[in-house]
């Protein structure tokens, strides 16, 4: 495999996570009645899915930096990993196998 399709692989997947993030990080900051209702229903308080949202956003905007800051880059791909299982974990225990759909999605997809 060459250097460029490493590279071409690389951005395709973190334009893709970011566009998921980023989206989800919006609805969170943003008050989206069906993020938040079900935010709630896991039992999160408002302000930690507002800085949920935040911190999504943030990291968001490092992927998207090429070149520069290789090692916060790192840290930010762990707190998406950590996202999606803590998800997938906090739907499976509270609404059930039925809504781990999105967070099954995000980990494998």
């Amino acid at each position: 495999m060459t250097q460029k399709t490493v590279t071409t692989i690389y951005w395709i997947g973190t334009i893709l996570t970011a566009m998921w993030f980023g989206a989800s990080g919006f609805f969170e900051i943003t008050g989206n009645p069906i993020v938040w209702e079900i935010t709630r229903q896991l039992g999160y308080p408002p302000h930690f899915i507002y800085l949920l949202g935040i911190a999504k956003l943030s990291g968001v905007i490092t992927l998207l930096i090429p070149g520069k800051l290789l090692r916060l880059k790192e840290w930010v791909f762990a707190g998406i990993f950590f996202d999606i299982i803590f998800a997938f974990v906090s739907k499976l225990s509270v609404l059930g196998l039925s809504a781990t759909g999105d967070a099954l999605v995000a980990l494998y997809g």
